[in-house]
């Protein structure tokens, strides 16, 4: 253990006291890389060049998330200019009947569409068309949020099912196959997710946040945006006031987010939203004819879900071939990419090549604003690991990579019992302090090789540690937890302090990972 490995760790344990205390750790993130690249260089040009090499590395490793983002968000920005995106959910709009249902009612729907479609890209058609009519219903947005968060940024994408980006990323590690990591995440965080919207409502939602009077006088941001033409999406947006206050949405700006937010351009809720308006109102959202809309609203949820009938096909029986090992992400991402110039075509045949370029381009650009901030969080996490130390340290092919986060987990694995329980719990905490970085993915072939690893000392299946740790790091850093993640998205779009978001989410997700690691660690 060198300075440097002191100074990193100080450095690690920095950036979790200023979680704790609830403040955004981009700038501590950069100053820690830049001290760790001075220490073990032992030179300012090494720091420096730390500082940057990590901002390069994190924008590599993490670009394709970036890219299937962007393209599922151009697809969505496609189907909202024509209309057929309200169409798509309009159905749904008659469960919303009181604010307890409608708690529900959006936990499903968000795990439905966000599994099959990531989480972030399909925030924005949530936050305008069913948040709405949630909080019509009496639902409260901070209730409509935490509904959102848990079933999307945590269960949803901790398991990855459909994707199967992150079971490929831990199974490089592990040393297994990616099919029986998948199979343990999603009974992890089935578990996890029921407990926490469980916690949650009990908590909060069910004492706090169900005033059908004090929620019929929010204005929600994605109903400004209506008027306005776009919405400020991060900590503090408008279009909150004192009603909203008294429906538990606490949405005052705060200090603690950085100032961190984004612009998204965003569509009306036709008519009333989900739950009422004329068919001729909801026709006229888009320039498309209203047929052409409905074929559209008709036909994107059939080809992916006969997407997903082919994935499932193929890993659960011999009739198609199987597509596991993260091949999920490139068939959705292409479908989203075919999908926007088709619909694009459908729309407007005059422009519609101008249409795919602006779609697409708002769609990378909705990706790097709201996962810009992860970058120096992420670069600081990859100093600390062996297989990108060494491009962003700036040393030779030949030299031997430190691995500082991995060297102080192997002093302390010799005290970690070799009993399954103690490993299950260990690989938890791990994959956590990896979801710092407010991704929490590009760690995952770490956690895989340390749960090979413990799993040889301590008999305990490795696929279900290798899962356990990527449910962590996922949960962690996919959006329930940190600040400087998707987690903004949510908050933006829904009106609502991202700090208290976070602060009422702790308790229900940290309970749900507890629970859920516990019986994994005896039944699978």
């Amino acid at each position: 253990m060198s300075a440097a490995h002191w100074i990193y760790l100080l450095g690690l344990a920095a950036l979790i006291a200023t979680v704790v205390a609830r403040r955004n750790v981009v700038a501590l993130a950069v100053v820690a890389t830049f001290v760790t690249g001075l220490a073990y260089g032992g030179s300012v040009v090494t720091g420096l060049g730390s500082v940057f090499n990590a901002a390069v590395l994190a924008t590599r490793e993490l670009l394709p998330i970036f890219v299937i983002i962007a393209l599922v968000t151009a697809m969505l920005g496609a189907m909202r200019r024509l209309g057929a995106d309200a169409m798509m959910v309009r159905p749904l709009g008659r469960f919303f009947r009181n604010g307890h249902v409608a708690y529900v009612v959006i936990a499903v729907v968000t795990y439905a569409l966000s599994l099959s479609f990531w989480p972030t890209p399909v925030l924005p058609l949530i936050a305008a068309i069913l948040v709405p009519a949630a909080v019509r219903a009496g639902l409260a947005p901070f209730g409509a949020a935490l509904a959102i968060a848990i079933t999307g940024q945590g269960m949803a994408l901790s398991s990855d099912y459909i994707m199967g980006v992150a079971p490929a990323l831990s199974a490089e590690g592990a040393d297994v196959p990616a099919g029986p990591i998948a199979d343990r995440a999603m009974v992890i965080s089935l578990i996890a997710g029921v407990v926490a919207l469980a916690v949650a409502y009990l908590r909060d939602v069910r004492t706090k946040m169900l005033d059908p009077m004090a929620s019929a006088l929010v204005v929600l941001p994605a109903a400004e945006a209506g008027s306005a033409g776009s919405a400020s999406v991060g900590a503090g947006s408008p279009g909150t006031n004192a009603a909203a206050a008294a429906a538990g949405t606490d949405a005052a700006p705060s200090a603690a987010t950085g100032g961190a937010a984004a612009t998204l351009t965003t569509s009306p809720a036709p008519g009333e939203g989900a739950g009422g308006g004329s068919e001729d109102t909801a026709d006229a959202a888009g320039p498309g004819s209203p047929s052409r809309a409905r074929i559209i609203a008709v036909a994107v949820p059939l080809v992916f879900a006969a997407l997903l009938v082919f994935m499932l096909l193929g890993r659960f029986t011999s009739l198609v071939p199987n597509i596991d090992d993260g091949q999920g992400a490139p068939l959705v991402g292409g479908t989203a990419a075919l999908a926007l110039v088709v619909i694009a075509l459908t729309a407007n045949r005059a422009n519609w090549l101008e249409d795919v370029c602006e779609h697409f381009t708002e769609g990378i650009a909705f990706a790097f604003r709201t996962m810009g901030m992860v970058i120096p969080v992420a670069g600081f996490v990859y100093v600390g690991l062996s297989d990108y130390s060494a491009d962003i340290l700036g040393l030779p092919e030949d030299a031997r990579a430190p691995a500082f986060l991995l060297d102080a987990i192997k002093h302390v694995e010799p005290y970690i019992p070799h009993v399954p329980v103690f490993a299950s719990f260990a690989m938890l905490l791990v994959g956590m302090v990896i979801g710092l970085d407010g991704n929490g993915w590009p760690g995952l072939p770490f956690t895989g090789s340390l749960a090979h690893s413990l799993g040889e000392g301590s008999g305990a299946d490795v696929s279900t540690l290798a899962a356990i740790a990527q449910n962590g790091a996922s949960w962690t850093g996919g959006g329930t937890l940190v600040i400087w993640s998707s987690l903004i998205v949510v908050a933006g779009l829904t009106g609502v302090s991202v700090v208290e978001l976070a602060r009422r989410l702790f308790v229900p997700v940290v309970a749900g990972l507890v629970v859920a690691t516990a019986i994994a660690s005896v039944a699978l």
